[in-house]
């Protein structure tokens, strides 16, 4: 009986030393405060800016003067007279195409002429002298009609071999070469007026009402990066297009050195209607298929809280977004940390920095 009592008395110190400490460990524990630290995060100050009243868009730089030269007629290639990237006068010979068999006949015709004129002159004087019948004088006039017509169809024939510059501008790259055989419509060269360039672009029909000509547009373009281009509105179209919804623009380059017809450009009509606008930084804003948030902080006592707020985002100019609804002058926005927070976390910022 005795081993028994020293057997529990054992058992009893053990389990009791565990039971002791368990007690203590979790005692120590339940002081412990598990909230998490407060997250950093850097701030900014919603405020109420001026900005101009812009449509922003795309467009296209074109020449006010540009064509692509193409042949009026077949034939072998027998002269090229330009020079890619040469300033040409207007009425400059581009290409010249075989003409020797016009040619040959033209010259022909000039000798028939030659003939058939000496007799119509000779039947002139012999019909007031009344030598010959009416008829004879009448046929000589008709063959002399006849190869004038002639003559002025071959003039027509060999103007088609030919491609002339239109106008004075630059000549483009040349498509063909000599001893090419070209056929009807074969475009050979571009040529392009660059000293009067334009820019056409479109805007929603919605826009129609505030346009006027006159009005100031500025366009920036990835081939010069850092250099902003000016314009003004010159033509609106009479109608919208059905198929787009579209109303056509054109606008007149003022500033335009260096651009290029065909160049992408991005541009912006100032409708001279200045407005105040809520705004924050940019990368305030986080976009989402789900709605566009932006976290406002919130003070209570010595603890701030982020929030998030949906939002309704406008213009976007030098960093900043202009915010329609959700966002409120004065409000504090986080600008970074937003991918730590979520609703209700315990954030810290400093005050400074705003």
């Amino acid at each position: 009986m005795r081993a028994y009592r020293y057997v529990i008395s054992a058992l009893a110190i053990i389990f009791g030393s565990i039971f002791l400490y368990l007690y203590i460990q979790f005692s120590a524990l339940s002081n412990m405060d598990f909230t998490p630290p407060p997250i950093s995060i850097d701030t900014a100050i919603a405020k109420i800016e001026t900005w101009p009243s812009l449509i922003h868009s795309v467009g296209t730089i074109r020449a006010a003067r540009g064509v692509n030269l193409s042949t009026e007629s077949d034939g072998e290639i027998i002269s090229l007279n330009v020079t890619p990237g040469q300033f040409v006068e207007a009425g400059t010979i581009i290409v010249e195409l075989n003409n020797r068999e016009e040619q040959a006949r033209k010259e022909k015709l000039q000798a028939s002429l030659q003939l058939k004129q000496l007799l119509f002159d000779r039947d002139s004087r012999l019909i007031k002298q009344k030598s010959i019948p009416k008829s004879r004088y009448d046929e000589s006039l008709a063959n002399l009609r006849q190869v004038k017509a002639e003559l002025s169809e071959i003039d027509a024939i060999l103007d088609t071999k030919a491609v002339v510059a239109p106008f004075s501008g630059t000549v483009g790259v040349i498509r063909v070469d000599i001893g090419d055989y070209v056929e009807t419509d074969t475009e050979v060269t571009s040529l392009q007026n660059l000293d009067q360039l334009e820019l056409d672009f479109s805007l929603p029909a919605k826009h129609a009402p505030k346009l006027r000509k006159g009005q100031n547009i500025t366009l920036t373009t990835d081939a010069f990066a850092k250099q902003v281009f000016s314009a003004t509105l010159r033509d609106i179209d009479s109608r919208i297009d059905p198929s787009t919804r579209n109303i056509l623009l054109r606008g007149k380059l003022i500033s335009g050195q260096g651009l290029l017809p065909g160049m992408f450009v991005r541009l912006s009509i100032d409708l001279g209607s200045p407005r105040k606008l809520v705004t924050v930084p940019e990368i305030a804003v986080g976009y989402s298929i789900q709605g566009d948030t932006v976290y406002v902080i919130r003070d209570e006592g010595d603890r701030s809280f982020a929030e998030p707020v949906i939002v309704e985002v406008g213009e976007h100019s030098d960093g900043f977004t202009s915010i329609i609804t959700g966002i409120s002058p004065g409000m504090r926005v986080t600008t970074a940390g937003q991918n730590k927070l979520f609703r209700g976390a315990v954030v810290k910022y400093s005050a400074g920095k705003d």
